[in-house]
């Protein structure tokens, strides 16, 4: 098969032939026919997770059963699939009580294994794990579901649990954050978007934000987050840096909850959170790691419903070379929403 290699940590990128995989037992290989190119793959390339050399990134995609490993039970080849990126053991106690996004034995394809930017990848504990796609969802919409989509839908609804009436600040508007913006406003909220893009705001406010706030070297933008709102009741950070997270929580208003959703590595030590803040105001500082597949279900129904698009969020659709080229620079692009990679171009 046609995959894309990384040989080195933050080096070159190849697309060249290697083995197929094989199904391992309880898992399946996937035909890869959409993958997310996403920041959490840069994260990979840059040296922030621990990965195994020669390495295949790639964590979010979508596509169809190609063969089935001993012992899986609920896939046959030729079925439509997604899968969350976090693919959990199903034996655990997480597992059991249908929280795989934090089981200890976890796998993640593209980080402890090799990924979907290729034309096959191999995938564990297929009936745990995997996603039947819908009839009217596309390959194209299922692939950003596995991260960014996914990610968000459950930030807002399980973590924060956001209410009609309320009001969400999204401090980024890439994947995560337009996909934030969506279900903000199909859940009923009051969204403000901070980004440093014009384009990127542009896209957020046609998907329903409120109002948007451009991000300068020169003005604090959580200050005028307050002076729009006088302080939002949650707040999320989609993009994962010491300053994102600090202008998110700088954003609520007193007993509001702040979702960490961007990663933030510990690059030059770990990354200062205004704790201050956070103590004085009371508020509820949250984690949200992707999303287990037990939880896909009601999100599927309001994306076959229309209710939620992620379709609307795919910028372009590039190939494998295409997808080695732009790879390496995500840490400091802007993308005003989703870049999804077809492994056949």
């Amino acid at each position: 098969m046609r995959a894309l290699l990384m040989d080195e940590i933050a080096g070159p990128l190849a697309v060249r032939e290697v083995g197929d995989p094989v199904a391992p037992d309880g898992g399946v290989v996937v035909r890869v026919l959409a993958t997310g190119l996403c920041r959490s793959d840069w994260h990979a390339w840059a040296g922030h997770d621990d990965i195994a050399l020669p390495h295949v990134p790639g964590h979010e995609l979508a596509g169809i059963v190609d063969a089935v490993g001993a012992g899986v039970t609920r896939w046959s080849p030729g079925d439509r699939v997604t899968v969350p990126f976090v693919c959990g053991c199903g034996r655990c106690q997480w597992c059991l009580s249908g929280n795989a996004q934090v089981c200890p034995e976890q796998q993640q394809p593209g980080f402890t294994h090799w990924g979907s930017f290729a034309e096959l990848v191999a995938l564990h504990g297929a009936d745990t794990n995997l996603v039947a796609i819908p009839d009217g969802v596309s390959f194209e919409a299922a692939a950003g579901l596995g991260c960014r989509f996914a990610t968000a839908y459950r930030a807002l609804t399980a973590r924060a649990r956001l209410r009609p009436g309320e009001s969400l600040t999204v401090v980024g508007a890439g994947g995560v954050g337009l996909s934030c913006v969506q279900v903000g406003v199909a859940l009923g909220a009051d969204v403000t978007v901070v980004d440093r893009t014009a384009r990127a705001l542009e896209l957020a406010a046609s998907l329903g934000a409120a109002r948007t706030v451009l991000a300068t070297p020169d003005a604090e933008p959580a200050e005028t987050v307050q002076r729009l709102t006088g302080g939002t009741h949650v707040a999320v950070d989609a993009v994962g840096s010491e300053q994102t997270c600090a202008t998110a929580i700088h954003s609520l208003r007193r007993r509001g909850r702040h979702v960490q959703v961007g990663l933030l590595p510990p690059v030059d030590g770990h990354p200062r959170v205004p704790m201050d803040r956070v103590i004085a105001w009371e508020l509820d500082v949250l984690g949200s790691h992707g999303m287990a597949a037990a939880d896909y279900p009601g999100m599927l129904e309001l994306i076959a419903a229309g209710v939620l698009r992620p379709d609307l969020l795919v910028e372009r659709v590039v190939g494998l070379e295409d997808a080695a080229r732009l790879l390496p620079g995500l840490g400091s692009a802007s993308p005003a929403g989703i870049t999804l990679v077809d492994p056949r171009r």
